[in-house]
This record gives structure tokens, C-alpha cells and sequence, in this order.
């Protein structure tokens, strides 16, 4: 009786430790926690990826927009977009040169700033300009030389004259100090900035482009318009279709929107440089229904024009190159260029609208 009490309570007491959970003293081996795993732990659900259109590729919407608008404006077009802070671009005829005209106005604003970062221009520096300085076409300048014989700027003062309002006599001013044409070149090798030429000034290529040879008497009034209509017409012709075939200050719109990234993102002057510069673009008061009338009023654009001759029904050298820079801060370099065409003004106009306006529509859609 009494080994059959003792062999029930052994087999009580078995049956009960082995109900008891480990001491939390005891460690607890690895494959013990693999294969008794907490009843409370649950993993927690797979996180998923938010799909949200990516800022490294441009939307395949906006491509066929700007591929529609290039395809069916007539006469030689370049378009060129690049996304400064996506790194994508797109672009049509963005390889091939065109005629700047004074969109070269840029290399020579930053050829003269290089200077003035190395020490060896002050903006406060004083230019005489005289009759013997007058070039041609727009200059209001010359007015001024005019009513008083000579007139002395800053190098700030025809900075702002020469890009904000496009005063050609004031650039070649600039140029001048600058060191020239050469100068202006070597800037434009030494920072790498691809298919981008300056040419001779305004009144050597002006004069050429128009097939008459650059005479100071020229500058005077409407003398140039004068000598250029008692031309020979076939003599025009051939010296504007020989400007367009190699234009001598020819850019493609892909190596102008690099150079734009460039500036942006502070690669080529110095910060204060820079931010002068870019403060003087947003000033400009040429081409105001340009790229400018496509670009959202909330957003920031700054920009230069360029216009070139016209022969009959065809112009020339038509051009709007810009940064416009978004509410959130992305930015877009953009280049328009109209080699020749032979469309009015207004459907440009509209055609130049479309882009800007292309870009702002699907950023980030």
C-alpha cells in the first residue's frame, strides 16, 4: 500500500514539472526560441514601396508632347530639356549648331565674371563708350552717346544693360573688356561647355551675316538698314544661307541647356557670381511671350532671347534659353532654337509657350 502511495506522487510531481516553464535564470538556446516561439510575437506585414513617378527619367507624356511640337512647327528647330536636379533630358536637333545671336550675350557675361572671381575685373570698373563704340540694332545706348558726346558705365551697370535688356553696344563694351572674341572662347574650351562658339561682335558678324562689310559709319542711325536693302539680293542670300550652313556663332540647344545645369548647380563662377548673374536673367525684359508666357506664375524663371536677321519670309536665329525653377525647387534648363522658319510671330510665340508650359504640367506627375 505504501509503495503504491509513493509511486502516485512521483508520477504527480513528474507530470507537474514538466507543466512548469523554464526559469527565467535558464538560457535559452537558439533553436529553442526557433522552434517555440513566443504566442505573442507576430511579425510585422511587408512594407510596401510607395509608387510615385520617378525624377530620373522624364514622363513618357511629356516626351510626345515636345516630340509633337518639334515635329510639326515649320523650318529648323532645335529643342533641348534637361532636368538639373533629375539628370534626365530630352532633346530634338539638341546636337546640331544653330545661331545664337544674342543668346552669346551668357558667354560673355561669364567670361567677364570669371574675371572678376579671379581678381582681375571690378564691377565697379569704368567703360567709356564713344561714337567710335556704337555697334547696331537694338542699343539704346546709343541715344545717350548721342545726346552727349560719350558716356561712362560700370561693369555692373552694362551687365545689367547688356542681358536684361539686350543693348548689343553695351555687350561690346563687355566683350572688350572681357579681352574679345578670344577671350570669350577660351572661356567657353577651359569650362568644357561642348558645341559652343562666340563669334567676332556684333558688328563683324552682323555685317557679314547681311553680306556688306562693317564700316564705324554704319552704327549712325539707319544707315545699316539702308546699306543692306541697295544690296543685291542674291548677294544676301548667299551670305545669310552661308551663315546658316556654319553659323560662326553657332551652339547646339543640348551643349546651351549643360552649360544652364551648370550654372545652376554653381559649377562654372562662384557663389557670388552666380547669384548675380542668375538675378540679372530673371530681370530680362526681351521676349516676354517667349518661353516666359508658358512658365506658371508660381514658379521662378530666369532666361535669354536671341534674334537674328530677316530675308523675305524667312527669320533667322529666333531663340529663348532658360532656367525655370519650381514651387518645390526642381529646376529645368530649357533651349529653343529656330535656326529659320518661316512662321509668323505669334504661332513662335505659341510654339515657345507650349514647351514651357509641357515641362511645368507634368513635373513630378
Amino acid at each position: 500500500m505504501i509503495y503504491f502511495r509513493t509511486l502516485i506522487v512521483v508520477i504527480c510531481v513528474s507530470i507537474l514539472t514538466a507543466c512548469v516553464a523554464p526559469s527565467q535564470g535558464r538560457p535559452v538556446t537558439p533553436n529553442q526560441r526557433a522552434e517555440n516561439p513566443s504566442p505573442r510575437y507576430n511579425p510585422p506585414p511587408p512594407q510596401r514601396k510607395k509608387t510615385t513617378p520617378s525624377r530620373n527619367r522624364p514622363s513618357p507624356a511629356l516626351e510626345r508632347q515636345i516630340a509633337e511640337l518639334w515635329r510639326t512647327f515649320p523650318g529648323k528647330t532645335g529643342i533641348a530639356i534637361k532636368s538639373i536636379d533629375g539628370g534626365w533630358s530630352i532633346g530634338h536637333r539638341a546636337d546640331q549648331n544653330f545661331p545664337q545671336q544674342s543668346v552669346s550675350k551668357l558667354w560673355v557675361a561669364m567670361t567677364l565674371l570669371d574675371k572678376v572671381d579671379q581678381g582681375r575685373i571690378s564691377l565697379s570698373d569704368s567703360i567709356r563708350i564713344g561714337p567710335d563704340d556704337l555697334t547696331l540694332f537694338y542699343q539704346p545706348l546709343a541715344a545717350e552717346v548721342k545726346r552727349e558726346g560719350a558716356v561712362v558705365k560700370s561693369v555692373y551697370t552694362l551687365l545689367e544693360r547688356a542681358l536684361a535688356y539686350s543693348d548689343n553696344t553695351a555687350n561690346d563694351a563687355l566683350l572688350r573688356h572681357a579681352g574679345g572674341p578670344e577671350a570669350v572662347n577660351d572661356f567657353i574650351r577651359r569650362s568644357r561647355l561642348g558645341k559652343i562658339k562666340f563669334g567676332p561682335g556684333e558688328r563683324l558678324m552682323q555685317s557679314q551675316i547681311a553680306g556688306l562689310k562693317w564700316d564705324q559709319s554704319l552704327s549712325q542711325g539707319r544707315k545699316f538698314y539702308t546699306a543692306r536693302a541697295n544690296l543685291p539680293i542674291e548677294t544676301r542670300r548667299r551670305a545669310l544661307a552661308d551663315y546658316l550652313a556654319d553659323p560662326i556663332d553657332g551652339a547646339s540647344p543640348d551643349a546651351i541647356v549643360n552649360a544652364l545645369d551648370q550654372l545652376a548647380r554653381g559649377k562654372l563662377l562662384s557663389a557670388n557670381s552666380t547669384q548675380l548673374l542668375q538675378s540679372i536673367l530673371k530681370r530680362t525684359r526681351s521676349g516676354p511671350k517667349r518661353l516666359k508666357a508658358g512658365v506658371p506664375s508660381d514658379w521662378e524663371f530666369l532666361h535669354k532671347t536671341g534674334t537674328g536677321q530677316v530675308l523675305g519670309g524667312t527669320s533667322t536665329g529666333y531663340n529663348d534659353v532658360g532656367i525655370m525653377t519650381a514651387p518645390d525647387g526642381s529646376r529645368y534648363a530649357v533651349a529653343v532654337m529656330l535656326g529659320d522658319t518661316t512662321a509668323p510671330i505669334p504661332e513662335r510665340m505659341r510654339m515657345m509657350q507650349a514647351v514651357t508650359r509641357a515641362v511645368a504640367s507634368y513635373h513630378r506627375r
